[in-house]
């Protein structure tokens, strides 16, 4: 379980984000590192179970709390929440999970943040030959009741290769293909909360299986080498 002790610690954190205050609060910060770490090895236990994840521990799916400030006004230390991924195993099974803990604004995600430009090429070819198909995963009850809207950054123009006219102009003007579900802090200190994010990473699955065959074959089906 995550405690209501460990919100607590990253409330206390984003008001205290400097390394005097977290060398003091350290074996504090690792106990509750290693409540996350229970958590994310209970999910990658359900999750293989419908899924072929390449991370081989909870612990090798949680990312590190230290920010990378080279390249940052914000020059504050520490994450003020706990994140972490779940990479799908080999390349023809596309997406990625990502979990993230912080008090007042916990979700889960997935999608593709930035694709290249060859595999956004190949989705939204493959949006034009199927809008039908992808519309229908979007659009469904469980999709909608999960995740609600498809998320990401859109084109303001119409993409290169594409025509004005088309009917899926829409999806085709997305440059980011992003899902998520949010929690509130009760549900991440309830005892089945790796339960509830497990089904919401398995609800992905016909979102991601859409997007794993359009980014391995070609528009005219045939499987990219």
């Amino acid at each position: 379980m995550i405690s209501k002790a460990n919100l607590k610690f990253l409330k206390d954190l984003s008001k205290n984000n400097n390394r005097e205050w977290f060398t003091e609060h350290k074996k504090e910060y690792e106990g509750h590192l290693a409540e996350v770490v229970s958590v994310a090895d209970e999910v990658l236990s359900l999750m293989n179970k419908h899924d072929k994840i390449e991370n081989e521990s909870g612990k090798k799916s949680v990312m590190r709390i230290y920010r990378d400030v080279r390249f940052s006004k914000d020059k504050s230390p520490y994450k003020n929440h706990w994140g972490g991924g779940f990479q799908r195993a080999t390349k023809q099974l596309r997406g990625g999970y990502y979990f993230h803990i912080q008090p007042g604004a916990s979700f889960v995600g997935g999608g593709f943040w930035a694709p290249e430009p060859s595999d956004l090429k190949l989705i939204r070819d493959a949006i034009a030959a199927d809008e039908k198909g992808f519309r229908k995963i979007i659009s469904s009850k469980n999709f909608k009741d999960v995740f609600g809207e498809l998320h990401g950054d859109k084109l303001k123009t119409v993409p290169k290769g594409f025509d004005k006219e088309d009917s899926a102009l829409d999806l085709l003007q997305f440059k980011q293909f992003l899902i998520s579900h949010e929690f509130s802090d009760e549900e991440v200190m309830s005892k089945d909360f790796p339960k509830k994010v497990n089904e919401a990473f398995k609800a992905m699955r016909p979102f991601f299986d859409w997007m794993s065959y359009a980014l391995t074959h070609d528009k005219n089906g045939a499987p990219l080498r």
